[in-house]
């Protein structure tokens, strides 16, 4: 199990519960984003707090299941991202793709 669960007002907290996002693990990882899309959650927040490294394969995952939840009326935030991942999200563009806060609070406030 990749993700722990959190029900917040509105939204479920995705907590990422590795500390290296590869290719290994990608698909387990799009696997359960997938299925909490699919439980009908309208509003998931990922939180990366845990996590040092990720690499393209675990960043595809993401954006497969975004492209998933958009499709079926849901939206998927991303939070906690360390200084590099956040880099990372920049150079490869996905900060115009997710939408990014500091914590899950921010998150649910719309920063």
């Amino acid at each position: 199990m990749i993700l722990q669960t959190n029900p917040l007002e509105g939204a479920l907290q995705a907590t990422v519960q590795i500390k290296e996002g590869n290719m290994a693990l990608a698909e387990q990882f799009k696997t359960e984003l997938l299925t909490l899309v699919d439980n009908g959650n309208k509003y998931i927040i990922v939180n990366f707090e845990q996590i040092i490294y990720v690499d393209s394969s675990f960043l595809g995952a993401l954006v497969s299941a975004l492209k998933h939840a958009m499709n079926k009326g849901a939206d998927i935030a991303v939070v906690g991202l360390n200084k590099d991942i956040k880099s990372l999200f920049q150079l490869v563009r996905l900060d115009k793709v997710f939408k990014i806060y500091a914590s899950a609070q921010q998150a649910l406030n719309g920063a």
